[in-house]
């Protein structure tokens, strides 16, 4: 499974070479990360980090020093600016986007105007400098979404898929990577345990909810072997494993008093990786699943095996759920 299980296995990284990446929310935990795996790549020509904040950007040069890398403060909101920032590259990875479940509730015009009309003016921004390959990072959250969060990133995914249909003769394919939560990343529920554990009580909002868990190491190859496979339309869903909040808790805080707090606006109680409508369609690669793009330029997705019937990618499925010792492995207990 892509969670975390160590392997021989290494990520494509031949078709980086000679090309400039360019990462809108290149300061986030996963633009940071993505950054160091790239600048791991001799062959990689440029990276570009795209975002708003300054002060990140700063801290963030500090932290890495590679002339390979450049900053480009801008917002996905202003199409100028995208046009701009994306002259001369090669390949888009859009994690830019904005994530607080329970914020974006109270402030909806704004996570439609980042989330969604950001991603239209990605898209259209890569159209017009002949970008050759961008990939969406999308959430499960996405997936039978029941918050706004959910429903934006829905909607970007959508934007995506579609956007392979105005290629035309330029060769570029868009393209989409979903999972679900990443161990360690900002603002997480290890993070929450972490903070809380020297309290010794930790809030939890239901003890009955599961979550999917991934490591950020697995994500960025995942990330890369999206990359390297896409044609155009592909949905990619690594294989996760998941394990229920409660026994979260007490690996990481064993002894720790549980307080329930409720569930906040938007909240799911399990999370889904793959619509049962997808699962008819996706076909199953060595470490995820891929939905192919029923335009046609995911052809080369049949020959691997489709998915039984009954498949259930659902966080309480115990058919995914994580054994004690990796569990232990990947938190690192």
């Amino acid at each position: 499974m892509a969670i975390g299980k160590k392997s021989s296995w290494q990520a494509p990284t031949g078709f980086l070479n000679g090309k400039t990446v360019l990462i809108t929310g290149g300061t986030g935990t996963f633009g940071r990360a993505f950054t160091k795996r790239l600048l791991a790549v001799p062959g990689v020509a440029k990276v570009i980090i795209f975002s708003r904040d300054e002060l990140k950007q700063s801290q963030m040069a500090h932290e890495i020093k590679d002339e390979r890398v450049r900053f480009f403060i801008g917002d996905i909101r202003d199409p100028d600016r995208l046009r701009r920032a994306f002259d001369g590259v090669d390949i888009v990875v859009h994690a830019a986007a904005l994530k607080r479940v329970e914020s974006i509730e109270y402030n909806p015009f704004e996570a439609i105007q980042t989330n969604v009309i950001g991603s239209k003016n990605v898209i259209e921004a890569a159209l017009d400098r002949n970008v050759s390959k961008v990939l969406l990072v999308s959430s499960d959250k996405a997936v039978e979404p029941i918050n706004l969060y959910g429903a934006t990133k829905m909607s970007a995914e959508k934007l995506f898929v579609a956007a392979n249909s105005y290629v035309g003769n330029r060769g570029a394919a868009f393209g989409v990577v979903r999972y679900g939560n990443v161990i360690g990343s900002r603002g997480s529920f290890v993070e929450l345990i972490g903070r809380q554990r020297d309290g010794g009580v930790i809030t939890v909002t239901d003890k009955e909810m599961t979550r999917f868990w991934i490591r950020i190491e697995s994500v960025m190859d995942i990330v890369l072997e999206c990359l390297a496979l896409m044609q155009g339309g592909e949905v990619f869903v690594p294989k996760m494993k998941n394990m229920p909040i409660m026994d979260m808790v007490k690996l990481l805080a064993p002894g720790c008093k549980v307080q329930v707090i409720g569930m906040r606006p938007g909240e799911k109680l399990h999370e889904i990786l793959l619509t049962k409508y997808e699962a008819r369609e996706a076909r199953e690669l060595p470490r995820m699943f891929a939905v192919p793009n029923r335009g046609g330029a995911s052809d080369w997705l049949m020959r691997y095996r489709a998915l039984p019937g009954s498949f259930l990618y659902t966080s309480d499925n115990k058919k995914f759920a994580l054994s004690q010792k990796e569990a232990r492995a990947i938190f690192g207990c």
